[in-house]
């Protein structure tokens, strides 16, 4: 399989960019909005010239979306995931109290050092500036960062909630019309869950499945897949057809997870008494309707044959003693992946419900 830099890393850069470019320029709207007002009561503007408050201002929007989106993408998204919501948002305080110290000194170690024509280690820079870290107007400000903090963290938590791409697809109305989509689905069903069930019991097993989603998620991620539904022990990943053929994807999904069980086969067996994942998949590909459904609880939703021909395909990997199965109109869609896959017809399969049957293979990984 191709190594290439995580897609959860790149996708955390790229949140990190936006924070940075969407915090300086509400930054510079602050600087603005303060110079208004300053002209329109004629107040003195002192003898330092305006482009060094505006070079401030974007000094502050950089270092806070630089320091503090890290800090909200690395540490305070995982904190609101892993503990309990009042423990995760006094975690978030102080450490944006921490930021906030740290940029506020930054961007006036900057204006002072300009205003003073000293370098910015000059002890009377510093001098001039700590008083100011606890001034009224610093605790204004100190206020409208933590507002814009937390208005970023719910909008990065609803997407995260419908998943990438999605958030922005219900903003944008691409599916408040239901429109014709091509598709390709794979059904991943966790194998002998009853059997898991019972050996657990009903709350160790929730939390073994809330382990294995997690534990799958970041190979669905980088495959560009998008996660539908779960049903149960039961993961429903979807992909528009261009980003689920290139390099394979679709394909290359489901290895990803069973190499990232692999990983972690010694803690499921520490930690579930000597039992690992694994899961079987079944892969299609069609036409279906996509739209908005529901009032209370607006989601999107897929309807098509599609989607019934793929649950049933993965229904026959018991039957035939293999992990995966994809049909042959999806195999012939993909790109050339001898150099990577080989692949086993299994037959002619007739599939219940279906007037014709349909030729499933199976994939395994080249060696070596």
């Amino acid at each position: 399989m191709k190594t290439r830099i995580s897609h959860n890393f790149k996708s955390q850069i790229k949140k990190i960019f936006w924070i940075t470019i969407a915090w300086t320029l509400i930054s510079i709207y602050q600087f603005y909005a303060g110079y208004s007002a300053l002209l329109d009561f004629d107040c003195d503007l002192g003898d330092a010239p305006v482009s060094i408050f505006f070079g401030r201002s974007v000094v502050v929007g950089i270092l806070a979306g630089l320091v503090g989106g890290s800090g909200l993408v690395f540490l305070w998204e995982g904190w609101l995931r892993s503990k309990n919501y009042g423990s995760a948002l006094l975690s978030i305080f102080w450490t944006y109290c921490l930021i906030y110290l740290f940029v506020s000194l930054g961007s006036g170690l900057y204006f002072h050092s300009y205003e003073m024509n000293q370098s910015v280690f000059s002890p009377s820079v510093w001098k001039r500036v700590l008083p100011h870290l606890f001034e009224l107007d610093d605790m204004q400000s100190f206020i409208t960062w933590l507002v814009v903090l937390l208005v970023t963290l719910i909008v990065l938590q609803v997407n995260d909630k419908y998943g990438p791409g999605v958030f922005g697809a219900f903003l944008r109305g691409r599916y408040f019309r239901p429109k014709r989509e091509e598709r390709i689905f794979m059904f991943l069903d966790l194998r002998a869950s009853t059997t898991i069930a019972e050996k657990l019991g009903e709350e160790h097993y929730f939390n073994f499945i809330k382990d294995v989603f997690k534990d799958a998620t970041p190979a669905i991620l980088e495959t560009k897949g998008e996660i539908y539904q779960y049903v149960g022990d039961e993961i429903i990943v979807s992909w528009e057809m261009e980003k689920g053929l290139e390099n394979a994807n679709c394909l290359q999904c489901f290895f990803l997870i069973q190499s990232t069980f692999q990983r972690q086969q010694q803690y499921y067996v520490t930690n579930y008494a000597d039992i690992h994942p694994e899961f079987k998949a079944g892969l299609h590909y069609g036409h279906v309707m996509a739209g908005e459904i529901g009032v209370v609880k607006r989601d999107i939703a897929f309807s098509g044959d599609v989607l019934n021909t793929t649950a049933r395909i993965q229904s026959k990997c018991n039957e035939m003693g293999v992990n995966i199965l994809l049909s042959k109109f999806l195999l012939e869609k993909l790109p050339s992946i001898k150099d990577e896959y080989t692949t086993k017809n299994i037959g002619e399969i007739a599939l219940r419900g279906k007037q014709h049957a349909i030729s499933l293979f199976t994939a395994q990984l080249v060696s070596g």
